[in-house]
């Protein structure tokens, strides 16, 4: 298995204890004990400056690993251990920090807006994903009191956010990725929500966290900003541009589904993020005996494809355009990798 280069690798005990207060008040909080526990270090899980991160290993790091994907510890292969959910709606906001549209027909830099005002595929992906066959996988999961997770993403706005934007080569940490989203709930460019993902895009060019291409080519994660005076805990994913590394970040394909190269193949880490926030929003809730996520448990692995009309390869339909997504995991029967539900 591979070594991460950062630091120590991150605790689901450390994590249970400094999100015992958020689970208190949480409406989803879990009525069920911990079943399961990682058995083994994980390639997927690290601890930067006191910041805990569930990554998305780059494709090499990924096939280094062979992380077992099957239920040999019976059931399903993944396991409930008591934290919450976001089990009756995910709520997506893009935050786009660059000095100009990041993907083609993207919001203009400075703007704020609806989600149906987001021109570009990023937008259409995350406006598709709620209630399509792919993102029905997650309903076979639930909280603590039974309830399945609901096939709900709401793609709530965005944010072209082009103050303190990271220069060409610069290395972002997440204290100053907290920093710029504390800035948009302090101007009201950003409005707070416990259940909302807020994906923070950056430019090519750009290491958001630190260690992308080499490591991951996204992750989740979530911090603490202040919001009239009280502490809350805010949820956020690292969404560097994946066509940096085509290599290691993307399919690499000679020809992309929407003949858009760059929200293409950042669609497929973005769906990565979103279904493992869902799931596993705080680290205590979804995961296999090696750590892995649902996602993770099938990440850069693609199932059936088709040829699109303008010869390209992608594997489902969502919004009314193909795309070329990973599978994910299905908490049912023995489990395993699907594309559609």
């Amino acid at each position: 298995m591979p070594r991460l280069s950062l630091n120590a690798v991150y605790t689901r005990a450390a994590a249970a204890a400094a999100t015992a207060a958020f689970l208190a008040a949480c409406s989803d909080a879990p009525t069920a004990p911990s079943k399961d526990a990682p058995t083994a270090k994980s390639d997927v899980l690290q601890s930067v400056n006191g910041f805990s991160r569930h990554i998305m290993p780059t494709r090499e790091l990924a096939n280094q690993a062979k992380p077992s994907s099957g239920a040999s510890a019976g059931g399903t292969g993944i396991f409930y251990h008591g934290g919450p959910v976001l089990q009756a709606a995910t709520n997506v906001v893009s935050v786009y920090w660059a000095s100009a549209p990041i993907y083609s027909g993207g919001p203009a830099a400075g703007t704020t807006g609806t989600g149906g005002s987001d021109g570009s595929n990023v937008g259409a992906f995350l406006r598709g994903l709620g209630g399509s066959p792919y993102f029905n996988i997650n309903t076979t999961y639930t909280d603590g009191s039974g309830a399945h997770i609901a096939n709900v993403v709401n793609y709530n706005g965005f944010w072209a956010n082009n103050s303190n934007v990271p220069a060409n080569g610069a290395s972002v940490s997440d204290a100053q990725m907290i920093a710029m989203l504390q800035s948009g709930f302090d101007s009201g460019k950003l409005t707070y929500n416990a259940s909302t993902l807020y994906a923070i895009f950056s430019a090519n060019g750009v290491n958001l966290g630190g260690g992308f291409g080499s490591q991951y080519c996204a992750y989740h994660t979530h911090g603490t900003v202040t919001v009239g005076g009280v502490s809350k805990t805010v949820l956020y994913a690292a969404m560097p541009y994946n066509m940096q590394y085509p290599a290691n970040c993307s399919a690499n394909l000679s020809v992309w589904p929407n003949g858009d190269p760059g929200a293409d193949a950042e669609v497929n880490t973005l769906a990565h993020e979103v279904e493992e926030t869902t799931t596993d929003m705080m680290g205590n809730a979804w995961y296999d005996r090696r750590g892995y996520e649902n996602a993770d448990k099938c990440a850069w692995k693609w199932g059936t494809t088709y040829t699109t009309s303008n010869g390209g390869t992608a594997n489902v339909s969502v919004g009314g355009k193909d795309w070329l997504v990973q599978m994910n995991w299905v908490n049912s029967g023995s489990g395993g990798c699907l594309n559609k539900l």
